[in-house]
């Protein structure tokens, strides 16, 4: 995999529950798709950036691609739908102990 090029740490608990358990999320650097590395037609120049959530017993992780490396990365940035998808099974937190989400 290539480098990471941003994270973001956070804490999580069981949805309810009192114990925090760290997590990371990471993006990685867009790399260019290569012929017969994806299962989809592309031009040439289509990026693809993966991220990865490591703390969860889930660890999610995906490609995100965009026509071009600054797309992809564009387009990985948002990984807020991500942690919003986990929120019936968990409460996130910044490293200061406020709520990741305001709701």
């Amino acid at each position: 995999m290539s480098d990471c090029i941003a994270k973001r740490e956070l804490a999580y608990s069981a949805r309810g529950g009192n114990e925090r358990k760290s997590l990371v999320i990471r993006i990685f650097a867009p790399f260019e798709v290569q012929e017969g590395t994806v299962n989809f037609k592309f031009d040439e120049g289509v990026a693809g950036c993966t991220w990865e959530v490591d703390g969860l017993p889930e660890r999610p992780t995906d490609t995100v691609y965009g026509a071009d490396s600054l797309q992809a990365l564009q387009l990985v940035g948002d990984l807020d739908r991500v942690l919003r998808s986990f929120r019936h099974k968990y409460d996130f937190y910044f490293p200061s102990g406020d709520p990741y989400f305001e709701d």
